[in-house]
Parts: structure tokens; C-alpha cells; sequence
């Protein structure tokens, strides 16, 4: 059985991402749902996919520090 956890997180990164290549205004609050998916994916994850959501998890740092270091 597919951890479901594990695949709303990785969606709710891919999507900010496309939000942040899209300059969308929203992205803060889905760098926020990517790090709540990413916090309860972790939790029932295997070894495998614990070093997934981490390299996830290092691209929603990315996105966020960027984001905070935009000019309004």
C-alpha cells in the first residue's frame, strides 16, 4: 500500500515549486502546506522515503528563503 502521507507531500512541493516559477502570490501559504504534509509524511515513512521527503524538504527551505527575501 502506497503511503499517502508521502504522496500529498511530494505533490504540495511540486506545487510550489510551479508556484514559485510562476511568481505566484500565494506561495508562502503553500510552502506552508508543503511543510505541515512534509512534517506528517515523516512520521509513517520508510528509510527510503524519509531521504525523499528530506531532499523535498530541502527545496521548501529554498523556496522559502527566497520568498522572504523578496522585495514587496
Amino acid at each position: 500500500m502506497a503511503n499517502r502521507h508521502f504522496q500529498l507531500a511530494r505533490e504540495a512541493v511540486e506545487k510550489a515549486e510551479q508556484m514559485a516559477a510562476d511568481g505566484h502570490q500565494d506561495l508562502s501559504q503553500q510552502i506552508n502546506v508543503a511543510v505541515n504534509n512534509l512534517s506528517a509524511a515523516f512520521h509513517q515513512s520508510t528509510s527510503a522515503e524519509k531521504e525523499q521527503l528530506t531532499s523535498y524538504q530541502e527545496i521548501v527551505q529554498e523556496l522559502s528563503h527566497e520568498t522572504s527575501n523578496k522585495p514587496f
